[in-house]
């Protein structure tokens, strides 16, 4: 067998035979050994699929998915709004995952959500399997237990998220997934297409990619054309779809990266963020009890370090570490984000991976009853002080607890938002226009007359107002997580996390192409915006994402992306056209 390039080859570890000292620590009958681990694999993910079914909910960020499943099914391409190509999916694999679940009949809605369930059921087993494949790797053959496990399992908002219809629960399948496949086959280049994925997962699992192929690399050590090989079959997808989104939506990422500013830096917000996740559980004490053990095993010689899996293959265990660090790190830098802990989850479970089951040896039992302990504490009633609102700093939201209370009930799927009168005239109104026929503008609430033909509606919460608006329709945020005008503006000081950004009226008139100025607006200043949109960078702004993708277009967005993903202009109309027509 040789190192010298990939090569799909049966896992060494039989061949290896067990480690000196592999008779230490707690030990389990031959016949009782597969059991006991099938169960160590099944239990944690029995449990999360319990949790996550009996908080199980679709978020309007969820909603944002359906409406763009809505559009591909009915013929119109991978868009929000017919007519206009904005990539508002962050999650792209989670994307096409649903218009395949969508594409067989069923309800979009119901597919993201118990979609969800199952990919973080199905994480949750791999990152089992992950474990006892690395005990065996370090010749732990004895009953194993959940330790890191107990963390995740514990804490509320992994019970949220495992559903919510958004990409987390992918996230969660995946991350677990590639790892096993890093333990268990890393001369493989299957493994290398896996561990590919990151950037079609998240753009921001990218830096799992990178450092996982990294890992795989010191675990490997290829000849140059093996590791070229690797490299070109774990980029091929990504790089083909990077160049298909450059040309068809004419950015780099997708549009809620642009409206977010994803590589800003705000770090004040993204401590926030972090102490709003980590206090209200009292998360440092699994993190002091399971470092103390990996500590005390470092000091206490090979044998101890060995139990703790740190010897022996050393990359399946770091990688997880620092991609989960680094995933952190990220997300405090960017500021964080407005829903509870959700962004935090990906990396809690990378760096929880190589202690998400444990040797049934002294110290780790002893980890596992103090982590048993907080864990019962933690699910029973550590909660976060604005449980169900909005209430954390910077707009930070206990976001199914919101939309439980909203909709009054507790499993929201498709909104009627039956606590929320406001939400329900917006949605009465749509529909009685859109029955009417004509062309219509909703600033909110407030018709305007005249406009692009069909309804737009222009709305906060913009997974409803999908839902809510027909496909030949238009749903605009002034947010600007699906609408290319918008997310391009300037954002505002102080504003929401991830809300930061907010398109004054005067330029939607104008760009929809109203027929008259609605009361309180500045004829002036909407006649400013209209001139501004012809001119410089906005027309072609405006002709990237409108104009008929030819081929020539096709490839004008290719080469302007990185230009026109950076281009901001002034919220001020008239500032805007001085800036942008030389006047």
């Amino acid at each position: 067998m040789t190192t010298s390039a990939y090569t799909s080859v049966r896992d060494p570890e039989a061949a290896a035979g067990p480690s000196p000292g592999a008779g230490a620590g707690a030990r389990t009958p031959g016949r009782w050994r597969a059991p006991c681990r099938l169960g160590a694999c099944l239990l944690p993910a029995l449990v999360i699929g319990l949790a996550g079914f009996q908080r199980r909910w679709m978020s309007d960020d969820g909603h944002i998915y359906v409406r763009t499943v809505r559009q591909v099914l009915a013929g119109n391409g991978p868009v929000f709004n017919a007519g206009e190509r904005a990539e508002s999916s962050t999650g792209t694999l989670w994307q096409w995952l649903l218009v395949a679940g969508g594409a067989m009949g069923g309800d979009v809605a119901t597919v993201a959500m118990y979609g969800g369930l199952l990919c973080t059921v199905a994480g949750f087993v791999l990152a089992g399997v992950g474990a006892v494949r690395l005990r065996g790797r370090t010749g732990r053959g004895g009953l194993l237990v959940p330790c890191g496990a107990l963390v995740l399992l514990a804490l509320p908002p992994v019970w949220d998220f495992a559903t919510s219809g958004l990409e987390t629960g992918l996230a969660t399948c995946w991350i677990a997934g590639a790892w096993l496949a890093l333990v268990a086959r890393p001369r493989s280049l299957v493994t290398c297409a896996v561990l590919g994925l990151g950037p079609l997962v998240r753009p921001d699992l990218a830096i799992v990619s990178v450092v996982f192929l990294a890992a795989q690399w010191v675990t490997v050590r290829p000849s140059w054309r093996g590791a070229l090989a690797g490299a070109g079959v774990a980029g091929a997808l990504p790089v083909a779809y990077e160049i298909f989104r450059m040309g068809y939506y004419g950015h780099l990422v997708p549009l809620p990266g642009v409206t977010k500013e994803a590589s800003r830096s705000l770090w004040g917000r993204g401590f926030d963020y972090l102490w709003d996740f980590t206090e209200p559980y009292a998360l440092w004490v699994p993190v002091v009890t399971i470092g103390a053990v990996v500590l005390y095993a470092r000091r206490s010689g090979v044998r101890q370090m060995r139990d703790a899996g740190i010897v022996r293959d050393s990359a399946p265990i770091a990688a997880p570490l620092l991609a989960g660090a680094l995933c952190w790190l990220y997300v405090i830098k960017v500021g964080g984000d407005f829903m509870h802990g959700r962004m935090f989850l990906p990396g809690l479970l990378l760096m929880l991976l190589p202690v998400f089951l444990v040797p049934l040896t002294r110290a780790w039992g002893v980890a596992a009853v103090v982590v048993g302990v907080w864990a019962v504490a933690c699910a029973g009633v550590l909660r976060v002080p604005y449980e169900g609102r909005i209430g954390g700093v910077g707009g930070i939201a206990d976001e199914r607890g919101v939309y439980v209370r909203q909709n009054a009930s507790p499993h929201p799927l498709h909104h009627d938002f039956a606590g929320q009168p406001g939400n329900r005239a917006y949605a009465a109104l749509v529909r009685e226009r859109a029955r009417a026929g004509a062309p219509a503008l909703l600033l909110a609430r407030t018709p305007v007359a005249g406009g692009a033909p069909g309804v737009t509606g222009v709305y906060n919460t913009l997974g409803f107002s999908g839902a809510v608006v027909p496909l030949s329709g238009a749903a605009l945020d002034p947010i600007g997580l699906a609408y290319p005008l918008a997310a391009h503006s300037e954002g505002i000081v102080n504003g929401r996390v991830g809300h930061d950004k907010r398109l004054p009226d005067e330029w939607i008139v104008a760009e929809r192409g109203a027929a008259e100025v609605p009361e309180g607006l500045d004829p002036a200043r909407v006649d400013a915006a209209r001139r501004a949109l012809r001119c410089g960078p906005l027309a072609e702004l405006r002709a990237a994402t409108r104009a008929p993708l030819t081929v020539g277009r096709f490839w004008r967005n290719v080469i302007g992306s990185v230009e026109r993903t950076s281009f901001r202009f002034p919220n001020d109309p008239v500032r805007a056209e001085r800036q942008l027509c030389g006047r």
